[in-house]
Order: structure tokens, then sequence, then C-alpha cells
């Protein structure tokens, strides 16, 4: 079952493996979007192994998780000055024995019988971790994501309605990276203006293109991969919004005024003028070096043609 803004139990926040998915599940639970099949195993499972190996409470890390002021690194910083440091020795260790149960163990039997629950027997599925992956979409043998390549971040940029979201979404999904979109980013001042109509100068920009690169930054110095999304529209946007550390891969999402205004104007509750829409492909100063998709395409396709061409599969 596929289920948005949850990463595999591969992807690792600085040392740890399964850490980013146990803070998208409380994430996604705060929210009601965690599918009730999870909910409880909230704080028990693989979550308990994590906080123990941590020696930190799970209610008090789940708290301090829904503050919303720390990164996924900073929460893991937190977590090793509340519970004592581990060595890198240890974490290795820890990795190794997570990523391996189902193997061989007393867990074989168990994974046995989720995959045949599942229908997916047919699956290389060595692992709990595997079978998690596999039955939310994404393939871990094609991935061959137990080699916890070097931390990527992909930012997607276009016009409103181009489909930034839609693609990060199923983007970071099918590759178990986290996502955060442009919004989340906005102080509050900006929220305010936007929801009144007024629109935002290049000073009101600056702040929010400067948390979007400090999140960058921060993730792939963590260790993590991450999918963000950000209009992005001129250079000078860009150059304030992507960091020189660690690889980030531009990706232009673009289509024909005609077709992103329909496709907007369909959206329940949400209706784009086409000045507005006019009025952002006027500001457009297309990048030269940058993956440029095309949304005509299926969504399904338009991933699938992102994570070939930058070789992230």
């Amino acid at each position: 079952m596929h289920v948005p803004g949850l990463r595999s139990p591969y992807a690792k926040v600085g040392r740890m493996v399964y850490f980013g998915r146990m803070l998208d599940k409380i994430r996604l639970h705060a929210t009601g979007a965690l599918p009730p099949d999870y909910v409880g195993n909230l704080g028990k499972a693989f979550d308990q192994r994590c906080v123990t190996f941590l020696q930190v409470n799970y209610a008090d890390l789940q708290a301090r998780t829904l503050a919303g002021d720390l990164t996924d690194s900073e929460l893991l910083q937190w977590s090793e000055q509340r519970g004592g440091p581990r060595t890198d020795e240890e974490y290795e260790v820890w990795c190794g024995f997570m990523m391996k149960r189902g193997w061989r163990d007393e867990v074989a039997a168990t994974l046995a019988r989720r995959l045949a629950e599942s229908r997916l027997q047919g699956q290389p599925a060595m692992t709990m971790f595997d079978y998690l992956d596999f039955d939310e979409g994404r393939d871990p043998v094609k991935r061959r994501a137990w080699e916890l390549r070097e931390p990527q971040a992909v930012l997607l940029m276009g016009v409103a309605g181009s489909g930034k979201t839609t693609i990060g979404l199923k983007l970071a999904a099918q590759l178990g990276w986290g996502f955060r979109d442009a919004d989340d980013f906005h102080p509050r001042e900006n929220v305010a203006k936007m929801s009144a109509g007024i629109p935002l100068t290049d000073a009101d920009r600056a702040p929010w293109l400067a948390a979007i690169r400090a999140h960058l930054a921060a993730t792939l110095t963590g260790g993590e991969s991450t999918v963000v999304t950000c209009s992005a529209l001129k250079a000078a946007y860009r150059d304030a919004a992507i960091p020189a550390i660690g690889p980030v891969k531009l990706v232009h999402l673009t289509g024909d005024f005609s077709l992103i205004l329909e496709r907007m104007n369909a959206r329940q509750g949400h209706f784009m003028k086409p000045e507005m829409l006019a009025s952002q492909f006027a500001t457009l100063e297309a990048p030269a070096q940058a993956l440029t998709i095309n949304i005509a395409q299926a969504p399904d396709e338009i991933v699938m043609e992102i994570t070939r061409a930058l070789q992230l599969s």
C-alpha cells in the first residue's frame, strides 16, 4: 500500500536507518494521514528497537518531533544528547542488525506470512525492510537500497500548477526519500500576505529561500536524501535556494499555458486567473542546467523519466 510521505526503512538520517521513517509515521499520524493498519505499531516493533538503541522515550521523541522546529538530523542529535553518544561501530552494528531482520532468524516465519498475506511471495524480499518496501510500492532490489548510497537531493521547480507537489510526493515515495513542500518554509508573514491576495516581494521571498537552502544543506550534511519543491522561477531565486554542499539535482516541470490553466481550474476549491498564471510565465527564467520534463505525461511516467534520467533508481 503506497503511503505518501512515508520513507523507506532503508533511508538514513545521519548514521541511522529507519529513524526517518519513524519520524514520518509520527507526523503522518498527527495529521490523520497514517493508514489505520500502521497506527497500532506506533512506538512498537522497529520503533521500539530504534528508541531503545538511542535510550530515549518514544513519547518524548514524539512530542519533540511534533514541535516542528527541528530537522530530522537535529532530532537525531537531540536523541543522542538525551540518551548518550554512540560510536560509529555501534551504529554500523545496529543498522546491519535492523536491515537483516527476517533473514535466517526467528522473524523469518513472520516475514513469510506477511509476504503471503500481501501476495508478494514472488518478490525477492529477503528481510522485513525488503517486505516493507515492496508492500509500499518500492523495489529495494532494483534500487539496491541496502548499499546506503551517498545522500542526494532533487529540487522540483516550475510555475504554479505544474504538478510539483504531486510529482514530488510520488518521486519521494518511489525512492524512499524524505519530502518537503515549498509552502512549508514560508514565514507566517508571507502566509498572511498570500492569504490576503497580496503578491510577495523579493524581500519577502528572501527568508523563504534561505529556509529551503538551510533545509537542503542540513539534510545532505545529516546523510539524508530528499525531494523538495520550490517554484524557483528566477535564476537568483535558485542561487539563493540551492546550497553549494552536496549534489542537488534541479528538475524543471514545464508545460503549455493552456494545459496548466485547465488543470488548475479543475482543482476543487482552486481557481487560477489567466493573468495570475501569465505573470508566472513572464517571470520564469528557464534554467539551462536542469532536467526539463514535459508535464503532458502521466505523473507515474514523469517519475519514471526523472529516476531514469538522473540515475536515481
